[in-house]
């Protein structure tokens, strides 16, 4: 059912915000040259031009665009043919790739929402790996929350690793599958005020919402509109595309609860410890310090949807916990808030515009590239956003 991509406005910004931010932070903050379009900051600058207007902007049209980023990219390579990258240059290219791997990501999930025929990226998800149930237990102790330098590249949200005492919890071993949540749905969970928060009830009510936004009720059953095709729901994968306000009615329902980002990253990288306490882990990954590959984590594309819980066996964290990198983000019950001693990176509207407005969500998904879906790297979204490829696991009460 594939159908030729027309590039219309909101992906024509996407693309020209990509071009825009290296040329702001490669080219004109780390060297000090001017704007190579006067009017880019009026088009492209996410932190001034509101996100409702950003469709109905005069933007270049495909091939005006295309030579504005050939141009910065030509201007990017001359310069890094001349000298070497200092350390405070060295951020601003790294940043750049980061801020493209996002953006990689949004423009997945805007065709899903656009309805376009899905991008010709990964194998086909193969399915039949079936369930993963039950919940790992984690000892309580001291966990270091946050990130270090070693780990390359950081985001100023991350700094610094501190610590938090946890309680022993016990943490799904997988994220909610569809057939779970169908199970709310057929309950009238998104009818029972009860099992919803104040501001979850608010949002349902005020969006009439009645199942996950792309789900489809065909003679009794649960279909899913896959970008431009409905297809079969499929019980095994994670359930994806419901927001925090979905997450936390159906953890009422099912009498469970949202992990902590701390004690999801404890899940993830923690180990058993002396005296049944819990150690942290000297690991980069759940699984060990190698980086993810298809039989332990479905990042970067590797395949073109959500597998299956039980797959990627190879990846489980010390615990036993399944699929805490790739496949769906996760929400948190967290707030996205500051780390004590929180400094702002020269990017100073990355994150600080945003403290206390949001949620984090921790883990990557499967169009996430792997410097993204690396443990310590904190998500936030707004808990009404139900268009990212996000989903969630639980906590025993």
């Amino acid at each position: 059912m594939g159908r030729k991509l027309e590039i219309v406005n909101p992906i024509l910004w996407e693309i020209g915000h990509i071009g825009w931010f290296h040329e702001r932070w490669t080219l004109r903050q780390a060297r000090g040259e001017a704007p190579l379009r006067a009017d880019g900051d009026a088009l492209w600058d996410s932190s001034a031009v509101p996100h409702a207007t950003r469709w109905t902007l005069k933007l270049p049209d495909r091939e005006g665009t295309a030579a504005y980023l050939g141009e910065v990219m030509s201007r990017q390579l001359e310069r890094l043919s001349r000298s070497n990258l200092s350390d405070d240059v060295r951020y601003f290219y790294d940043l750049c790739i980061r801020h493209e791997d996002m953006h990689v990501e949004a423009l997945t999930y805007t065709r899903q929402t656009l309805s376009y025929a899905p991008p010709e990226l990964g194998d086909l998800a193969p399915e039949g790996a079936g369930s993963f149930p039950g919940d790992a237990e984690v000892p309580g102790g001291r966990w270091w929350l946050g990130s270090t330098t070693s780990e390359g590249f950081i985001f100023d949200n991350e700094k610094w690793a501190h610590p938090v005492e946890l309680a022993p919890f016990r943490i799904a071993l997988a994220p909610v599958t569809n057939l779970d949540f169908a199970e709310f749905v057929a309950d009238d969970g998104y009818a029972r005020q009860e099992l919803w928060s104040a501001g979850g009830w608010a949002w349902r009510e005020a969006t009439g919402a009645q199942r996950p936004v792309y789900w489809v009720e065909e003679g009794g059953q649960y279909a899913c509109r896959r970008y431009d095709m409905v297809e079969a729901l499929l019980p095994d994968a994670p359930v994806m595309f419901v927001n925090y306000w979905e997450a936390e009615a159906w953890c009422r329902w099912a009498k469970r609860r949202l992990p902590t980002e701390a004690e999801w990253e404890a899940a993830a990288l923690g180990e058993p410890g002396e005296g049944g306490r819990l150690a942290l882990g000297k690991r980069a990954w759940p699984w060990g310090d190698q980086p993810p590959a298809r039989f332990r984590a479905n990042t970067d594309f590797t395949y073109d949807a959500p597998l299956d819980v039980a797959a990627c066996s190879a990846g489980d964290s010390a615990f036993g916990c399944r699929q805490m990198i790739g496949n769906v983000w996760e929400w948190t019950a967290s707030d996205f808030l500051p780390f004590a001693g929180f400094s702002a990176d020269p990017y100073e509207d990355y994150s600080q515009p945003w403290f206390g407005t949001r949620k984090v969500l921790r883990g990557g998904c499967f169009a996430s590239s792997a410097r993204i879906a690396r443990p310590g790297y904190r998500n936030f979204f707004t808990p009404d956003r139900r268009d990212v490829f996000a989903g969630f696991r639980t906590c025993a009460l």
